[in-house]
Parts: C-alpha cells; structure tokens; sequence
C-alpha cells in the first residue's frame, strides 16, 4: 500500500502523526457518522481532529479519480482555503492521505480542524417562523454573500450547515464542501440552492423574501420559485424515504 499526502498551511509540524491516522483510524477515536463514509472525532499531537474516511471507489471511479479527476478528499482539502479567503468560516484543512492499491486510489482521508458550532439546520424541520426568524433571516442574508462571491454548495442541506449565536450575531460554518462549484450564482440557481432545507412554507417564504432583499431581485419570484424548488425535491425524495419532519407543502 502507497500514500500520498498532503498537508495545509501551518500544519507541517504534524506530519508524522497524520503518517499514523490509516493505522490507527479503526481502533481510535469517536465515531459521529458510519455510512458509505465514516468520519470520527481523533486527537493528534494533544489536537482534537474531525477525520472523514471516504470508501473505496468502484473500479470505474478508481480509475476516473486516479487519472482523470480530484477526488472527493482532495477537493474536500483543497475548497475550504478558498472559503477562508474570502472570509467564510469552514473547519481548516489539516490533511489529505490517499492510500493506492495497484496504482489505483483506495481509501482516502480528509483531516480538518473540528468545528465547535453545535447548532445545525435540522432543529428548523418543524420549528414555527416566530421562533426562528431572526437567524433565518441572518442565514439568508449569508447565503446571498456566500452566491455574489460565486460559491455554491451543491450538498446546501441541514447537516452541513452548522452555526451559533455569539455576542449577538449569527455565525455559519460550511462542512462536507466537496461538493462545489465556483461560478456565477444567478436569481434561480440561488433560490434552488435551499430547496434540500428541512421546515415549514412559512420558514421558506421568509427565507427567500429576506434572499430577494439581500440580492435586489423580485421577492415573488424568489419565494414562487423557492417553493416549486422545494416541493419538486421533497416529492420525489419521500418516494424513496421516511422524512424525519412533517412535510407542508
């Protein structure tokens, strides 16, 4: 087995302990997440770390991200310095390590700094808007920053979004953002990004009313839009699964 490894800003000098996560990564740390990926919750050099290990591809991806594109850790390594730079907070990347089996990608890890927010978007499911205005608002206003910087997240659901009310002021940290493009943001792609949001009509029209503002668009359109985007989604995915909140739609 082969590694390659890379290592971010100001993080060199735990090099030999990011050699040691492969090894370690099943018998140590605390696992928050165990499905076609797992992520767990490790120390390094007194540090505490979130570790995503991405399964291994099918034989067709192998090859396609072995020889034709980043993988899915890779850019989960490479997008948060982008973020950052344009002041949007994500966990900082620690490390990528790609393990080749035959010459081939096998598993490969992504180690970032853990995120201490402990709010995410999930508790808004079945929330009532008087209860949550205020940091709906504050999000919608954010998400329209982070799509005039170009930024769209293509996995904008509630898990990835987590944040907490500090001094007063809402702050959002991005997780999971290998999924992104770097693009032009227009009106309808916008408005489409929230549609895998979890919560009530009530919760969406105030979200895309309050997105309208903040970008200069028609606030009908937004929340007309907003609500097909949604329904449309949500339609087709409780024909496949249970939902965890009740669906107004």
């Amino acid at each position: 087995m082969k590694f390659r490894i890379k290592i971010g800003d100001g993080f060199d000098h735990l090099h030999t302990n990011i050699e040691e996560i492969p090894a370690r990564f099943e018998s140590e740390g605390h696992t928050i997440h165990a499905g076609r990926n797992v992520i767990k919750v490790m120390e390094i050099n007194g540090m505490e770390v979130n570790v995503k290990r991405y399964r291994i591809p099918s034989l067709f991806n192998k090859i396609v991200y072995t020889v034709l594109r980043k993988s899915k850790g890779l850019r989960a390594f490479l997008y948060p310095s982008i973020l950052l730079e344009k002041g949007f907070e994500t966990p900082r990347p620690i490390a990528y390590i790609e393990e080749r089996k035959n010459g081939l990608i096998h598993y490969s890890y992504f180690v970032s700094t853990q995120c201490p927010y402990t709010r995410n978007f999930y508790e808004f499911g079945d929330a009532d808007i008087n209860d949550c205005k205020d940091v709906v608002e504050a999000f919608a206003r954010y998400t329209a920053r982070l799509h005039e910087n170009g930024i769209l997240h293509h996995d904008y659901s509630p898990g990835n979004i987590l944040f907490e009310k500090q001094e007063g002021e809402y702050h959002f940290s991005l997780i999971d953002i290998n999924r992104m493009s770097f693009c032009k943001v227009n009106i309808k792609k916008g408005c489409a990004n929230f549609a895998r949001l979890w919560g009530q009509k009530a919760f969406f029209i105030h979200l895309a009313r309050t997105y309208a503002q903040a970008r200069g668009a028609d606030e009908s359109f937004c929340i007309e839009y907003l609500l097909q985007q949604r329904s449309k989604f949500w339609s087709r995915y409780r024909k496949r699964h249970e939902l965890k909140f009740n669906l107004e739609l």
